[in-house]
Order: C-alpha cells, then sequence, then structure tokens
C-alpha cells in the first residue's frame, strides 16, 4: 500500500503505450485521484491498462487556481498522481506551481522514474551527452527566437530543444542565419512511435532533407543543437587589449611574450597578430 497524503509524479509513454513501468502502473492503481494534463488523453492510457480512478484536469491555464483544492485533498489523507500527455510532468509540461506548493505546504513528492523524450534523443543523437541544456520551446516570434539564438552561440553544451512541426522549417532556417550553415544539429521526430526518425548532420545539410519530403516534417520534434568550440588558436578581446596596451610602451616583440605569459597564449600568433593590426 502507498504512504497517504503524498503527490507522485508519473511519467507516461512518450508514443509507444508499452514504454510505462510497473511501479507507474502500480502508483495509478493505488492513487485516489490523478491530476491529468488532459483528462480525455489520460483516459486512453488508463482504459489501456484496465486502471479506473478519477481524474482531474490540471493544465497551464488553471494549475495556479486549482493547485490549492490538490493540496487539501491531500492533506485531508489523498494520494494523487500527476501525469502529463507525454513523458514525465514538468518538462515542458504543467506541474510545476503544484509541485512547488507541495513543498511549501510540506506535501511528501515522491517523482517516479520514467520517459523523457529529451533524454531519449539525446542518448541516440551522437552529440556529447556529459553536458548538454535542456532549453524547451523556442519563441515563436522571429525576433525573440533570433534572440534566444544569438544568446546561445556560445553555449559550451549540448543544447537539447522541443518543436512543433509548423515551426521546425523556420528553426533549422534561422539556426544557419543565427549559428551558421556549418552548425551539427539532430533532429529526432516521432520517438518511440511508427514513423520514428533521427536525422543528423550540419544545418545546411538538414535543412533540404526537410525539403525534399513533407512527411519529414509532420510529428514532434526533439531539435538538438552541438555545443560551441572555441578555437584554441582565438585570441579574446581581454588578450588582445593588453598586448595593445603594452605594445604602447615596449617593442611588439617584448609585449607579445609578456601578454602570452600573462594569459597563457602562444606568442606567435600575438605576434603575428600585432604585426597586422598594429
Amino acid at each position: 500500500m502507498l504512504e497517504t497524503s503524498t503527490l507522485f509524479i508519473v511519467p507516461t509513454p512518450i508514443g509507444n503505450i508499452q514504454d510505462i513501468t510497473e511501479r507507474a502502473i502500480a502508483v495509478l492503481n493505488q492513487v485516489d485521484l490523478i491530476a491529468a494534463e488532459d483528462t480525455r488523453h489520460t483516459a486512453k492510457l488508463l482504459n489501456h491498462y484496465q486502471i479506473s480512478k478519477p481524474c482531474f484536469a490540471l493544465h497551464d491555464h488553471n494549475e495556479q487556481q486549482k493547485s490549492a483544492i490538490l493540496i487539501a485533498k491531500m492533506q485531508q489523507g489523498q494520494n494523487i498522481a500527476l501525469v502529463s500527455d507525454a513523458g514525465t510532468p514538468l518538462i515542458s509540461d504543467p506541474g510545476y506551481h503544484l509541485v512547488n506548493d507541495c513543498r511549501a505546504a510540506g506535501i511528501k513528492i515522491v517523482p517516479l522514474p520514467g520517459p523523457c523524450a529529451a533524454i531519449t534523443a539525446l542518448s541516440a543523437s551522437g552529440l556529447p551527452s556529459d553536458r548538454f541544456s535542456f532549453e524547451g520551446f523556442l519563441p515563436a516570434k522571429d525576433k525573440a527566437k533570433t534572440d534566444t539564438l544569438t544568446a546561445l552561440l556560445e553555449e559550451p553544451r549540448t543544447m537539447i530543444f522541443y518543436e512543433s512541426p509548423r515551426r521546425v522549417l523556420d528553426t533549422v532556417e534561422k539556426i544557419i542565419s543565427v549559428m551558421g550553415a556549418d552548425k551539427k544539429i539532430v533532429l529526432a521526430r516521432e520517438l518511440s512511435k511508427t514513423f520514428e526518425t533521427i536525422h543528423g548532420g550540419s544545418a545546411g545539410e538538414v535543412l533540404p532533407w526537410l525539403l525534399e519530403d513533407e512527411n519529414r516534417r509532420r510529428g514532434e520534434f526533439v531539435l538538438l543543437i552541438a555545443g560551441f568550440k572555441a578555437d584554441p588558436n582565438a585570441l579574446s578581446q581581454a588578450v588582445l587589449q593588453t598586448l595593445s596596451l603594452l605594445s604602447k610602451e615596449l617593442p611588439l616583440k617584448k609585449a607579445a611574450a609578456l601578454t602570452a605569459e600573462i594569459h597563457q597564449v602562444k606568442k606567435n600568433a600575438l605576434y603575428k597578430w600585432g604585426l597586422d593590426n598594429l
């Protein structure tokens, strides 16, 4: 039996209905109430596994108002499961306000491990997975999308986004314009479903691949962008400023040697830059 007065965070399948843990099924069978992003969508999952439990609609538009009702139920001893339409709740899905309010109220929270589209895509992307950042959905408006990508130009970690089929083409075009056609990206669509596709390459290569077949632009996407790799031979603004200041008082060769010692860079590169620019 489950403990009482607990919120269970229960991941659900992202496509293949078999991708649910035995523990998740057991919890859904035993809780008093299921808080669902879309009760009609969740009903299909519950019917498949012959789970008969009442559902409570909890979505982006009502979460802040309805969390107090759910907390009161848990304070009275009920157990509640939080589910989203697919994957792990709170990961670009509702649930943050409820979980935050539960913690403030001293309600016990038990998270279950399970499906997450971002991690599933990362594991098969071929991009570095030792460090990554989840960025959610890019803004829909052109300027905001440009500003977001520009701010991530020097992000060293693999970046993971969710994207809709109607915006994916525009997003790849925007990546090319902001980050360059050589930027390595991976598109993972319809993960765990019949038409699952994982395709990667430079942004300049992925764009014509998307345009070749309309079907490649259908379904929900996980978009991964390779992190920024600094050129080990590139000279930072701080290094160049030091060289410029020292060269006003010293011969260029000596200024380059001192700057190289201060910043731990190659003096030959500094000397060459000084000859060309000072």
